[in-house]
């Protein structure tokens, strides 16, 4: 009967083996067959991503409903996370999760509440330092919402920063070519991906709605605290005002940009040498004198020449 027991715990993670090997093999080709797929048609990843994005968001949002109920209470209780700081992170970070500011504030009560609870069954459980779960749970859900916002906006404004030289110079080569600026803007962003695409697309939509086009940038400077990509948007708005070839501008800009990155990887270069000095004195070289040491102790002691051979 032992054996039977065993036999078939054996058949049952074997076959479970099987069944996840062919499910990856499943995945795997659904993948090519997408991309297949995707390349045969033309069709635009980036349509793709949105789509899943907004799926995404759809899903959030009906998971995170009942944090509408607590949104009055989130705004009253606004340590770190006033209103305008909300808004303000939202709209950098891309909102990628369809957020407003009310769901936000209730968002964090609605955690610090499910944090209080998972402490007080931690406690009535008797899990180990239970205790101090029951204070850190709380305010680990409230500041998670706010720690996750800030490194969206953060990534998001790295993602400007890697793209822009590229954009920037794609731009002036096809104003140089005689294309107008909204045509290029069109053409040139569908070949790009992330923020870069997000921004200018908005933007190009705004115009074609009859938004005047120096509040059209003003607003993209408002969404956006890269510096490079403000200094930019200026440029822009400076030519417009002064009559500047915008190619120019662009050309400048891109140059600019990668001078400022150069100077930033040698900066980066000269920080990291007194790390790795560091690291060399306190880890490395500690580590190889006591290997060293330890051989020669042990020759001494279990070798041919060993001291105890001397008695």
């Amino acid at each position: 009967m032992d054996a039977l027991i065993i036999l078939s715990i054996i058949a049952f993670w074997f076959t479970t083996l099987i069944c996840l090997k062919h499910y990856w093999s499943f995945l795997k080709d659904k993948r090519e067959a997408l991309e297949h797929v995707s390349d045969v048609t033309n069709t635009d990843p980036f349509e793709k991503k949105e789509k899943k994005k907004n799926r995404r968001a759809e899903i959030f949002s009906h998971v995170t409903k009942y944090a509408d109920d607590f949104s009055d209470l989130g705004q009253r209780i606004n340590f770190f996370s006033e209103n305008h700081m909300v808004e303000e992170w939202l709209r950098k970070s891309g909102n990628p999760l369809k957020l407003t500011v009310a769901r936000f504030q209730g968002l964090k009560i609605f955690l610090l509440i499910v944090g209080f609870i998972a402490g007080v069954l931690a406690v009535l459980i008797g899990l180990p330092f239970s205790q101090y779960m029951l204070v850190f749970n709380p305010v680990i859900g409230y500041f998670i919402p706010i720690i996750l916002i800030k490194r969206e906006v953060k990534k998001r404004q790295q993602a400007l920063r890697r793209d822009l030289p590229d954009f920037m110079d794609t731009i002036s080569t096809s104003l140089q070519a005689g294309v107008s600026l909204d045509q290029a803007l069109r053409e040139v962003i569908l070949h790009f991906d992330g923020p870069i695409r997000e921004e200018f697309t908005r933007f190009n939509q705004e115009i074609d709605l009859g938004v005047p086009r120096e509040k059209a940038y003003r607003e993209l400077l408002k969404r956006n605290e890269n510096e490079e990509f403000q200094s930019l948007i200026k440029g822009l708005i400076q030519g417009l005002e002064l009559g500047i070839p915008i190619a120019q501008t662009f050309k400048v800009q891109a140059d600019d940009l990668r001078q400022i990155r150069q100077e930033q990887v040698k900066e980066l270069a000269a920080k990291a040498s007194p790390k790795v000095t560091l690291v060399t004195t306190f880890l490395i070289a500690p580590v190889s004198i006591m290997i060293i040491a330890g051989l020669m102790i042990m020759n001494m002691l279990m070798g041919d020449n060993s001291i105890f051979n001397l008695f």
